[in-house]
């Protein structure tokens, strides 16, 4: 509509608004001049009566647990120097890269705020599946069984579900012991004994194969087989292409633990914290969701190519998708009113695969004259400047 105003309605007036409150002339200066390759745009220069301030911070290092740790010590520097956490945001492209940093948060007692959506381990579909997992490892788990029993659908429905809850309170065992002796009997329909039947044949191969698999095998078997996956790629709402990049995200969490039981014992511990605070607290967030906010101190992580810009995005929508990418670079960088920070790493854990990555396109557009490139010794030869890559 912007683009196409002054054909709309030929002699109207513009009037650029380019005065900006918020950041330093340098932020400015770095997100105009990456700005400046979108094509589609009216262009403006955008101006601030604010002091000079410092040059975009663009680190690199080598994968993402390393980039975690980098972007938690910065933040407990800041809070140090007496930064309030409230001015402190982490922004990334996607939801699935939260979890890295909530669990290096947690690690350093920092208090944080997920803004336009749940933390990661209490998602929607990170509960099912992990419902899935605690019914394997803990045949007594009530609530994991009734989660999961009808999804995906299986025909088990409320009226079954409360037969089985009134004979699991009269015999004194668990729903997992009540559906195995109701699918012997006709109090429930044939069709939910049947589908009941299949579910506990399922739930107790699971449990033989977690004797045989270890724990990332058997879950991305279980998700698989039980159909989870497979309901998400068939639902055609907006955020199911999300919620099957937080399970892949879900396997990559179970390589950093032992077992199975590990892993359920580390998750419980991260949901009895108390996620409800009243006093500061740093914000995380997706690009998409910080429009219109504003922090002295923006982190901006994951600047490598496929991650931001999007590679899915890309091949969909092509030039005019990149140039959306670049408008949340611009975006993010421009929530910063004293200093932003980017990072990028050499490799990092996608969807329990490790990848070489190569930096942002994005980092290559910032002028050299306001950017600061730093990286770990060694990373990718040596080099600092990353136009040569």
């Amino acid at each position: 509509n912007i683009l196409r105003f002054e054909k709309d309605f030929p002699g109207a007036s513009i009037f650029r608004l380019e005065q900006n409150y918020r950041s330093t002339p340098e932020i400015l200066a770095a997100a105009s001049g990456l700005i400046a390759n979108n094509t589609s745009r009216l262009g403006k220069t955008l101006w601030t009566e604010r002091a000079d301030g410092e040059p975009i911070y663009v680190r690199g290092v080598w994968d993402g647990e390393a980039e975690a740790r980098m972007i938690g010590d910065e933040i407990e520097k800041l809070h140090g120097t007496k930064t309030s956490l409230d001015e402190i945001a982490i922004l990334v492209r996607a939801s699935f890269q939260m979890r890295e940093f909530e669990e290096r948060l947690i690690i350093l007692s920092l208090p944080y705020r997920v803004v336009g959506g749940p933390r990661f381990y209490e998602r929607h579909e990170i509960r099912d599946a992990i419902a899935y997992l605690r019914l394997i490892h803990q045949p007594a788990d009530d609530l994991a069984f009734e989660r999961i029993v009808n999804v995906p659908r299986r025909g088990i429905g409320q009226s079954t579900l409360k037969t089985i809850h009134l004979f699991a309170r009269e015999q004194s065992i668990s729903l997992s012991e009540a559906a195995s002796h109701l699918v012997e009997t006709d109090e429930i329909t044939a069709r939910a004994r049947n589908a009941l039947r299949r579910f506990g044949d399922d739930v107790e191969r699971w449990r033989i194969m977690a004797q045989e698999l270890n724990h990332i095998e058997l879950t991305e078997n279980v998700l698989d087989e039980s159909g989870y996956t497979e309901m998400w790629k068939m639902d055609k709402s907006p955020d199911a292409p999300g919620r099957l990049e937080n399970l892949k995200e879900l396997v990559s969490a179970l390589a950093e633990f032992d077992s199975l039981g590990g892993f359920l014992e580390h998750v419980s511990l991260v949901m009895d914290r108390d996620a409800v605070g009243t006093g500061e607290m740093l914000s995380l967030m997706t690009l998409h969701a910080a429009k219109g906010l504003e922090f002295e101190h923006v982190f901006l992580p994951g600047w490598e190519e496929d991650v931001f810009p999007n590679r899915r995005s890309v091949d969909e929508g092509g030039i005019a998708a990149l140039e959306e990418e670049r408008r949340l670079a611009y975006v993010g960088l421009t929530r910063a009113k004293l200093k932003a920070h980017v990072s990028f790493v050499a490799s990092r854990r996608i969807y329990n695969q490790w990848l070489s990555c190569v930096p942002s396109r994005f980092i290559e557009e910032l002028p050299d004259a306001h950017v600061e490139i730093t990286s770990d010794q060694g990373l990718y030869g040596g080099q600092s400047n990353f136009a040569a890559l």
